[in-house]
């Protein structure tokens, strides 16, 4: 990177800030949330929503919540004007929601949109100029005064009109490109608004503070914001906004600094959907509150539907490590990693714990319309024994003997990375009953009768099928599966030892299933084979069948 020289800092830095918000450790309780979905998300989409749309996502806004959406810029095109005037005339607007409108400081445009909220029970005006030095040198070309100028102009208009206005109008003022102002000129010509407004604890006013770009790490907009809040006119009765944009990908952490530093209020989006690197995503500020244990006062609690409803009206996509929201997020396809959440997850249920501490969950998917084995342990080449185990106990009841899992899990790992693919559930569970259950291709018992001897020993005649022959045998053993045993090693030649057995059954009923599972070892070479069925005897024999053939 050769060009470093050419970049200065286009910030400014408060005087007099204590930074005492440091000092806290979280945020105790939710802001008041203004969802900009149909107007900032809106307008930064290669496709704007059309009526239809924007009615189908102010809904789902409504349900997750908000109960401050600003719906758009009613003077900015016929669209806008429109859908604002079709949620008013057809009712569609709750009674604890109050719609947003956004303005320039010019005459005609704020007529026309006072004209838009005719009818409206409580609407927002969010009147806004730019002030930043950039803007004013290379833009506008005007002094300092002549933007103070341009924001009391429309402060007084704005006053007029509301003054008129039928329903309950709240004001709202942005000075546009904050985060390239001064802080004593951002805070003059705020005041200057304020003073016209003349604020009241019954009739707030609203100064948003927008990082319109981001320009500097967290903590300066931070320090800005504090320096706001404690040089505001009235600020006792001013409800502090901010509006960060991701251009330095923090948009998360400038919300959280700005909030600890005296900030009351988030304009935001679903998923950070904005102009250039979009803005704060509302969905991860609530969340990261929610995992603190702060109800944000928003509900999250599908995800999935949220992100369907989204991504076709945006025609944008959530991205796979979007957080919270992310079709990966809680994905685990280490082994050790699926091996922990594992552990935690039934540590949880062993121990009756109510609190959330599972290793490397942040938060309960659950929470958020999430499935535990679709959307935690995922199989590929890297996984372990523990996910894959995880895997086939939680969906199909099959609980591997740990020795087991592991032969289980280097066998399907070994299946991913040749077909350089993810493995669904289903799809190791079919490798399960393929290559571990009820085998019988070169070898099969196809009957087995018994006589006790004594209280130790039995004998049995096993009918053997063995490379398409059968064979009948006569032994003798301490139980029925070792005259099993003994039979198919006369038949095969083979000489092996049994390591384990373990069964269970696989429903709480009393005609269910049972599986077995059956390890045999022959010069150091261990197999394990499976065996289901409804009589627990046959299930074991099958089991050892099983293992035979996979020895063979």
């Amino acid at each position: 990177m050769k060009n470093t020289a050419k970049y200065v800092k286009q910030y400014f830095e408060p005087t007099g800030v204590t930074m005492d918000w440091v000092k806290k450790s979280s945020i105790d309780k939710p802001p008041i949330w203004c969802s900009v979905d149909l107007r900032d998300g809106n307008q930064a989409l290669i496709i704007p929503m059309n009526l239809e749309e924007k009615l189908e996502f102010f809904k789902l806004l409504c349900d997750v919540g908000f109960k401050e959406i600003e719906v758009g810029f009613p003077a900015a095109s016929e669209t806008e004007y429109e859908f604002c005037r079709t949620i008013i005339e057809q009712n569609l607007i709750p009674d604890d929601v109050t719609i947003q409108v956004l303005t320039q400081s010019r005459e005609h445009i704020i007529a026309k949109t006072f004209e838009a909220l005719k009818g409206a029970k409580k609407a927002v005006v969010h009147l806004y100029n730019s002030t930043s030095v950039a803007q004013r040198q290379q833009v506008f070309k005007r002094g300092k005064k002549e933007i103070v100028d341009i924001a009391k102009f429309g402060a007084k208009l704005c006053k007029e009109y509301k003054e008129k206005a039928e329903g309950k109008i709240t004001l709202e003022y942005s000075p546009e490109s904050f985060t390239g102002t001064e802080p004593e000129f951002a805070a003059e010509i705020c005041n200057e608004v304020l003073k016209i407004w003349q604020p009241t604890a019954d009739d707030k006013a609203i100064i948003n503070l927008p990082v319109t770009v981001s320009h500097s790490m967290p903590h300066v907009y931070a320090n800005q914001v504090e320096y706001m809040c404690k040089n505001l006119y009235k600020r006792e009765n001013v409800i502090v906004s901010l509006h960060p944009h991701n251009d330095r990908g923090c948009a998360v952490a400038d919300s959280e600094m700005g909030l600890l530093a005296g900030g009351d209020r988030i304009e935001g989006t679903l998923f950070g959907n904005g102009e250039r690197t979009g803005n704060v995503d509302i969905i991860t500020l609530a969340l990261n509150m929610y995992s603190q244990g702060i109800d944000p006062k928003l509900d999250f609690s599908d995800l999935p539907k949220i992100t369907k409803v989204y991504e076709r009206v945006t025609r944008m996509k959530v991205s796979e490590r979007q957080p919270y929201s992310g079709q990966l997020v809680f994905a685990a396809f280490s082994g050790s990693h699926q091996d922990a959440i594992a552990k935690g997850m039934k540590y949880r249920v062993e121990k009756g714990v109510s609190t959330w501490t599972v290793p490397y969950l942040p938060l309960d998917p659950a929470d958020v319309g999430r499935v535990y084995e679709a959307d935690v342990i995922r199989i590929n080449s890297q996984s372990g024994k523990g996910g894959i185990g995880y895997i086939l106990e939680t969906q199909f009841n099959l609980i591997l003997p740990p020795k087991m899992r592991e032969q289980f899990g280097y066998h399907v790992k070994s299946i991913s990375d040749k077909a350089h693919k993810e493995l669904q559930p289903t799809e190791v569970h079919d490798i399960f009953l393929r290559d571990f259950v009820n085998l019988q291709d070169k070898l099969n018992v196809l009957e087995a009768g018994y006589d006790d001897v004594s209280a130790e020993r039995i004998k049995g005649k096993i009918v053997i099928e063995y490379n398409q022959k059968a064979t009948t045998v006569e032994v003798e053993g301490n139980g029925r599966l070792d005259c099993v045993s003994s039979a198919i090693q006369q038949v095969t030649g083979k000489s092996f030892t049994l390591e384990q057995y373990v069964e269970h059954a696989l429903e709480e009923k009393s005609d269910s299933k049972a599986a077995s599972y059956i390890c045999i070892s022959e010069n150091g070479n261990s197999v394990w084979g499976v065996g289901i069925h409804t009589d627990i005897m046959t299930s074991s024999v099958k089991a050892l069948v099983s293992a035979v053939n996979r020895l063979l």
